[in-house]
């Protein structure tokens, strides 16, 4: 490939949700174990493992960890950071305590065996070898978990639980122990599971609930993980909800809690608060790239948990879907009324007076405000079902307003503007151009440029479009 493809390869890769890129990688390294393709699969491998770990330098081939061939039937399902836990995931931060916990007291033994498998090398070793001390591990490392994490009285538990990890390890222990246990149930699941859900229609929904219909996936504790595989293939992720609602026969959430599948509901709920978070947190600090996109995921979910579950205003669901709504209104609300200050302080004419020597305008601060003058309009799209439909409305249509009599007024000042004063309003009516162009749209923007230009050359000004 030349730089250029791998830069767009990369490009792509990085802008795949986290679960995406975990399976990819599991993939790939599947494919490479079994010497298919390995040339691609290797290069597209390395590549994402970079993406993942933040870095360029050089990494060992995860098939040569020990640790990393014994949790990699955990990899979709493993989250960074510090944000609360749903059902169906595990913190990455986990995985190394327990693993040393296993190497010291867990499964000593099933270790050493692994790692004198993996010291043999191509040349005595095979790759079935190698799977075989796994597999062993895995049941060894399961089997441990579920002795030391089950719920039980006395001081030898606590003692032996502070030996592994803090609480939010101890929490995750069932979890691992769990999907260890069941990684061939896991892995057919995987294989049955389409590789996009584009419309999570009937027919989807039919293979799906077959594919779900295995008792050992069905357990309190694995299918939180199941449904998290079949989420993972959404394009629209809130839409898991419809298995709860075709396992229980009914949109009435009272009959859907009722039922194993209920977990899904509290699932879509929880990725959705955690997008709001993300969503604040990016106002909060200015960046508006994926605003739009996360605008729609939230009106798309919130809409469609309240029309397709018959969700009470003071049930648990209700009252978290209210209080998802009104934090991304009042995040929404808070930068819009801001925008029509910020606006109009850019636009604000002066007399020739009180503009000082050499005073200028930061093209910084003019392309954030037209990222929120655009913020704004998007918005505005999904004003309705995110409860904030009056005060967008209301700043969209000020701001229309205000901008397009700015314009015509700093170009008319344009013209008659002399000395010192000259070179500011120039880039006054320049910014005032660019919010034409976010909310009027390019024809408009060219005519109010062309008008600038024939205003610096003391032509007359061409008529107005309608």
């Amino acid at each position: 490939m030349s730089q250029t493809s791998n830069e767009r390869l990369r490009d792509y890769l990085a802008q795949l949700p986290p679960q995406s890129q975990a399976l990819l990688m599991r993939e790939f390294e599947r494919a490479i174990e079994r010497g298919e393709d390995t040339t691609v699969a290797t290069f597209v491998l390395e590549m994402l493992r970079k993406i993942v770990r933040g870095t360029d330098e050089e990494v060992r081939p995860r098939t040569e960890d020990p640790a990393r061939l014994v949790f990699r039937p955990l990899e979709p399902f493993l989250v960074d950071g510090s944000l609360p836990m749903r059902p169906g995931q595990i913190r990455r931060a986990s995985l190394l305590p327990v693993w040393q916990w296993l190497v010291r007291d867990g499964a000593p033994e099933q270790v050493r065996a692994l790692e004198t498998a993996l010291s043999r090398g191509p040349e005595t070793g095979t790759n079935s070898d190698i799977e075989v001390a796994v597999r062993k591990l895995q049941l060894a490392a399961a089997d441990a978990i579920v002795k030391i994490a089950t719920p039980t009285r006395g001081d030898d538990l606590r003692r032996s639980l502070a030996r592994v990890g803090p609480p939010n390890v101890i929490e995750d222990m069932l979890p691992i122990g769990s999907v260890l246990q069941a990684r061939e149930a896991i892995d057919t699941l995987n294989s049955r599971l389409p590789s996009f859900l584009r419309v999570f229609a009937e027919s989807q929904l039919a293979s799906v609930s077959d594919a779900l219909n295995v008792p050992s996936l069905q357990t309190p504790q694995l299918l939180p993980f199941a449904l998290s595989m079949v989420l993972q293939r959404l394009t629209a992720p809130w839409q898991i909800i419809r298995l709860a609602i075709r396992m229980a026969a009914s949109d009435d959430e009272v009959r859907v809690a009722a039922t194993p599948f209920g977990v899904a509901v509290t699932i879509a709920l929880h990725d959705l608060s955690g997008l709001a978070a993300t969503l604040r947190a990016d106002i909060k600090r200015g960046h508006f790239e994926n605003v739009a996109e996360n605008l729609k995921i939230l009106h798309d979910g919130a809409r469609g948990l309240r029309t397709e579950l018959d969700l009470r205003n003071d049930s648990t669901w209700g009252r978290q879907l209210t209080s998802i709504r009104a934090d991304i209104s009042n995040a929404l609300q808070s930068e819009i009324d801001s925008v029509p200050g910020r606006v109009r302080r850019l636009l604000r004419q002066r007399a020739d007076k009180d503009i000082p020597a050499g005073a200028q305008l930061d093209t910084g601060e003019v392309e954030e405000t037209a990222a929120l003058i655009d913020f704004v309009a998007v918005c505005r799209t999904y004003a309705s079902e995110l409860a904030i439909n009056e005060v967008t409305l209301r700043t969209y249509s000020d701001l229309q307003h205000y901008v397009e009599q700015s314009t015509e007024s700093l170009v008319q000042s344009l013209r008659a503007s002399t000395g010192k004063g000259r070179a500011y309003r120039q880039m006054q009516v320049a910014a005032a151009i660019r919010f034409c162009e976010v909310l009027f749209g390019h024809d408009y923007a060219s005519l109010m440029n062309r008008a600038a230009e024939n205003a610096l050359t003391g032509e007359r000004k061409p008529s107005r479009a309608g």
